[in-house]
């Protein structure tokens, strides 16, 4: 949560309003009146003593306790006067001044929030239709990251017209509250008549970065901090938001530069932790978001009583820290105890949980089903929902009508859309995830993010366009190349190409890919799993070299559920499922599956080791799995292996048909029909179908063997013959392969025709 701090002084004009008057007191004592009389000449150092003396008189004066909490407040001994003021309502639970008056004080000291809260709730409940008291009680609300409450209360106030300093603290609220569309509206209105102040000016910029005017609130905050000359918590708050703008603006070096001035000022903390934090998640970038957390560790450790709003405030930014994330798990556990009636919390809880795989992935799924059964009304709650969900990587199918149920939300939370596109190319609704693709780029972050490219690259892939999803993914590496703030989308996009190319039969390129990400940066473990897992299937390494590579993985960082792991990378989960079925990778293979139980490689080798143990448990898994994803291909293609593994030559046709009923051009499904329907002997479907591939992947030498092969089958060696030397003649370099084929035809030929070669006449 964003600290509020910054509209404190806006409470001063309303807090005048709520200054207590004095009491009647005609009846008290002489010491009592004579306080009084000193406390209307203004003699207030005076007053506080004739109050204390007419108290040891008469210890049960209500007039003179309530007299020395009104000389306190007066004399600035703000905490004196929240003490006598309590004793008061402990006497008179009613006394409308000493609920008024700590209704003022709690908004001087954090601590004092939640009982200024209580002492105007007291005063609503009897003149519920006070808007200053309401006004009041909203900001205090908002102090302690209450938003619901606090926007509860600015719905009833905004029905009407307000003051302006209500209006601009409404503003405020709403935006600290994530919903940045409503806060720029109110700020607007505000404008209208008046100056944003300084002390609010943080929040309007951060509206204007939210709806897509970053220029501008660079502009606004650079001109404001030209006037001021202290750093004051004003200056600090415009330092830590202009840092934001300025990475957004991917000028990353003018914002660590605007930070500066802030660096080991204790009172800057929180100002520096929030800068710090979002350009590390900005970036993905683990420095500056390790030095967030240090600074949130040390801002928690110097508050004795942390508010519910800053706890979660850290909590969320320890939760995308690994080496942080037990501690997120103790604050929401303390979070939930305080407020159980937020499902929000319980859902970034179970998340962090996962994250640090205390819990598997379908045991998430069901608590988060459970947690969110019945959706809060709250707009708020809603956003906070959504918002936990997105950090759900990759989303789960499983939950898609609680992300649709929050599609009220999006507005505020964009990125709902980008995950509803993930879930639909997962579940191979294509018209879905161009649909909520399109919604996204129509908001102002979906318009900049780099990231739909890839969704649209991975898209264009399923659909079986793969030189359209190269093409893409080569614009976006491109583009990305030189910008070292773009390395995320750049490897990814990498990565996604290398797949693209392996998918085309041009392993070599794919393995080119690797090599230069190698070449960038040779430490990474995920690039050298990938360049392994295709140098081990080309035979360039041998299996024992692709396990020496799988070895500097599995000591480290195998996730537990007792300990925090490094994120998987997708390349780990290729080279297991390269390597050929082993009993020594048994437990890894549960391991992946309960990160990913549907990846179709580890599902393959899982079931390819349980096919010689139990075939009928092999059976039962494959079912599962299409029982579970109905439209996924990917099951299909395992269901036609496990069957040719165990003979069944029909069933598996009828897999790989099924997939091609969804997905005519699916070059995999129509090679892998095409091997089954060589093995039935029905070679001129194999061929067609091999011709259909061939047309998909023009020029693949594997497939061009493989119709040679088809023709020799078909009793057409000449043919075959003139296959082969074609494609050796095609050939960039010498195939010992082809040429070794080449030799064992022509003998043969020579034998059906009555020759001998010469070298066998002796």
């Amino acid at each position: 949560m964003k600290s509020l701090s910054l509209i404190r002084l806006l409470s001063v004009l309303s807090a005048l309003t709520l200054t207590v008057s004095l009491p009647a007191v005609a009846q008290a004592d002489p010491l009592t009146r004579q306080g009084y009389t000193l406390l209307d000449r203004g003699w207030v150092n005076d007053a506080i003593p004739a109050f204390r003396r007419a108290l040891q008189n008469n210890p049960r004066s209500l007039e003179a306790r309530l007299g020395l909490a009104i000389a306190y407040q007066r004399a600035g001994q703000d905490s004196n006067a929240w003490n006598a003021y309590q004793q008061v309502i402990q006497q008179d639970p009613n006394n409308r001044q000493a609920l008024a008056a700590i209704g003022l004080l709690g908004t001087y000291r954090p601590e004092w929030n939640q009982g200024g809260i209580n002492a105007l709730t007291a005063l609503l409940n009897l003149t519920p239709t006070d808007r200053k008291l309401r006004a009041q009680r909203a900001l205090l609300y908002g102090y302690q990251g209450q938003f619901e409450a606090a926007i509860g209360d600015y719905e009833i106030l905004l029905t009407e017209t307000v003051q302006p300093e209500t209006l601009l603290q409404a503003a405020q609220i709403y935006t600290y509250s994530g919903d940045f569309i409503t806060g720029r509206e109110l700020f607007d209105r505000y404008r209208a008549g008046a100056t944003i102040p300084n002390s609010a000016i943080s929040a309007y910029a951060q509206t204007l970065q939210a709806t897509g005017d970053v220029p501008q609130s660079i502009e606004i905050l650079e001109t404001r901090l030209q006037s001021i000359r202290s750093l004051d918590p004003s200056a600090m708050d415009m330092r830590s938001v202009l840092a934001v703008s300025y990475a957004m603006n991917q000028q990353v070096d003018r914002a660590f530069t605007v930070l500066e001035p802030l660096r080991d000022i204790k009172a800057a903390r929180l100002p520096l932790a929030r800068a710090l934090s979002a350009i590390g998640r900005t970036f993905s970038d683990a420095e500056p978001y390790e030095a967030a957390v240090t600074l949130y560790r040390q801002a928690l450790a110097e508050t004795p009583n942390p508010s519910a709003g800053l706890m979660r405030e850290v909590a969320d930014v320890m939760s995308e820290s690994q080496i942080a994330l037990a501690e997120a798990i103790q604050l929401y556990d303390r979070l939930i105890v305080q407020q159980p009636q937020k499902p929000s919390i319980q859902v970034k809880r179970a998340i962090a949980a996962y994250d640090l795989r205390q819990i598997s992935r379908p045991q998430l799924e069901q608590t988060l089903k459970t947690i969110l059964a019945t959706l809060p009304a709250s707009a708020v709650e809603r956003r906070a929902i959504t918002i936990g969900l997105n950090r759900l990587t990759p989303p789960d199918t499983g939950l898609l009508p609680i992300y649709q149920a929050l599609r009220d939300v999006a507005a505020n939370v964009p990125f709902l859309y980008f995950r509803l596109a993930q879930i639909a190319l997962e579940q191979g609704n294509f018209a879905g995830t161009r649909s909520a693709i399109a919604e996204y780029q129509a908001t102002p972050r979906g318009s900049t993010d780099l990231g739909v490219e890839l969704l649209l690259a991975e898209l264009e892939r399923q659909e079986g366009n793969l030189d359209g999803s190269a093409d893409r993914y080569d614009k976006l590496i491109q583009t990305t190349e030189t910008q070292p703030f773009q390395i995320k989308i750049y490897e990814d996009a990498m990565r996604g190409l290398a797949g693209v190319r392996l998918m085309q039969g041009r392993s070599e390129d794919a393995l080119k890919i690797y090599d230069r990400l190698i070449a960038r940066n040779p430490d990474d473990l995920s690039s050298q799993m990938g360049r392994a897992s295709i140098a081990y299937a080309l035979n360039q390494i041998s299996e024992a070299e692709a396990e020496a590579v799988l070895s500097q993985w599995e000591p480290s960082a195998a996730p537990s559920v007792t300990a925090p792991s490094v994120a998987v990378p997708p390349e780990l989960f290729l080279l297991v499922s390269t390597l050929p079925a082993a009993e020594s990778r048994s437990s890894l293979y549960d391991t992946l599956l309960a990160i990913d139980p549907n990846n179709l490689g580890i599902n393959r080798r899982w079931v390819q080791l349980w096919a010689s143990r139990d075939a009928d448990r092999a059976t039962a898994r494959v079912n599962e799995l299409i029982t579970a994803n109905p439209n996924d291909a990917s099951v299909y293609f395992l269901q036609g292996e496990l069957a040719q593994q165990l003979g069944n030559l029909t069933q598996a046709g009828e897999a790989y048909e099924t997939i091609l009923t969804q997905q005519p051009n699916n070059s995999d499904a129509l090679l892998a029909l095409g091997g089954v329907r060589f093995e039935q002997q029905q070679l001129s479907e194999a061929r067609t179908l091999f011709e259909r591939v061939l047309a998909l992947r023009p020029n693949d030498p594997e497939i061009l063997r493989i119709l040679a092969e088809i023709s020799l089958a078909q009793d057409q060696p000449v043919a075959a013959l003139n296959q082969l030397r074609e494609m050796e003649q095609s050939s960039p370099e010498p195939n010992s392969q082809i040429s070794d084929r080449l030799d064992q035809l022509q003998i043969d030929l020579l034998r059906r025709r009555g020759f001998q070669p010469s070298w066998e006449r002796y």
